[in-house]
């Protein structure tokens, strides 16, 4: 996956979690580098 894809999806998981109030606007810096850390990680566990 491309850096920019992985992006784009970190950012659509985290504006799904503002909308059901996971997570607040003012706490969406840091809340956003740690959904981007699990999603690469996740993705890179799945790499042969």
């Amino acid at each position: 996956m491309s850096e920019e894809n992985l992006l784009k999806l970190s950012k659509e998981v985290a504006v799904k979690f503002i909308e059901v109030g996971r997570i607040t606007p003012a706490s969406f810096p840091e809340d956003f580098k740690r959904i981007h850390a699990a999603i690469k990680a996740s993705i890179d566990k799945e790499k042969p």
